[in-house]
């Protein structure tokens, strides 16, 4: 028997929370040091999420311009 994703009564409420409260981008710096930190580790998935940080922090200054 195949068992579906059952939330808890309080998921769908975080998520429309977290969906509306603005979020402050880190500096890039910051997440330079955690993707060098994540690769000398060789933590595939914490360097995976720094890059992908970077690119949107990145992303985000260019607009701006």
């Amino acid at each position: 028997m195949k068992r579906g994703h059952i939330s808890r009564p309080t998921e769908h409420a975080a998520l429309r929370a977290a969906a509306r409260s603005a979020r402050p981008l880190p500096p890039v710096p910051a997440l330079m040091a955690a993707l060098l930190d994540a690769n000398a580790r060789q933590d595939r998935e914490g360097t995976c999420l720094a890059a992908h940080r970077i690119v949107r922090v990145a992303d985000f200054e260019w607009e701006d311009q």
